[in-house]
């Protein structure tokens, strides 16, 4: 498993506005969609890529282009919603698939609620998209899913880590899958509830109000 970390004062800066209690939801769903954009740029550093051939004004040349099959993004439900223009701005040509996944406050496991993804993506990078990496359990989850149906590379791009996660990730994956995980910071640790902290709070409150 490789972990990046996006170190950037563009990101920092836009994570801080994010981390205050102050923050309205209109300005979070905003500031979450910027920054998403700056970390699918590095999410997609090693995306497959083929040379392919193209006429300019002046002469032909081969050029590059992503590889087929299509990358495929992935929400995880209801707070993945909120990076999802993020990632689709730098991946107009992906195609999008939904895994809803909640956790359940007592045991700290991921139920799964809804499922809309191909039933065979061999071959496909997946990128799955979940504002928090917390306990891992909602990923692991996620990547069992997608190793099931024959992903080849998954990327987990979220805004917020905590080492109790990455851990669990680690432990999981091992050597079965080529998993990146790329956020905008690694927190302390996890309080008794199981949120990050110092963290953001409940990201899908934040972004769609308690519901």
């Amino acid at each position: 498993m490789r972990l990046h970390v996006v170190d950037h004062p563009l990101v920092a800066h836009k994570l801080t506005v994010l981390r205050d209690e102050t923050t309205a939801s209109p300005t979070f769903r905003l500031l979450v969609d910027e920054l998403v954009t700056l970390l699918a740029y590095e999410a997609t550093r090693d995306i497959a890529t083929e040379p392919h051939e193209v006429k300019t004004p002046v002469t032909t040349m081969t050029g590059t282009r992503l590889a087929s099959p299509p990358p495929l993004v992935v929400p995880i439900l209801r707070a993945g919603l909120g990076m999802l223009d993020g990632m689709s701005r730098l991946l107009p040509t992906a195609e999008v698939g939904f895994l809803g996944l909640v956790r359940d406050e007592e045991t700290f496991k991921a139920v799964t609620y809804a499922n809309r993804l191909p039933d065979d993506l061999t071959g496909r990078h997946v990128f799955l998209i979940d504002p928090m990496l917390a306990t891992g359990g909602t990923l692991v989850a996620a990547i069992d899913y997608v190793l099931e149906r024959g992903a080849r590379e998954v990327t987990a791009v979220c805004l917020l880590a905590a080492p109790e996660g990455i851990k669990a990730l680690e432990e999981h994956v091992g050597d079965r899958l080529n998993l990146s995980v790329v956020v905008a910071a690694v927190d302390e640790r996890l309080n008794e509830k199981a949120y990050i902290v110092p963290g953001l709070g409940d990201a899908g409150d934040r972004l769609y109000g308690i519901v």
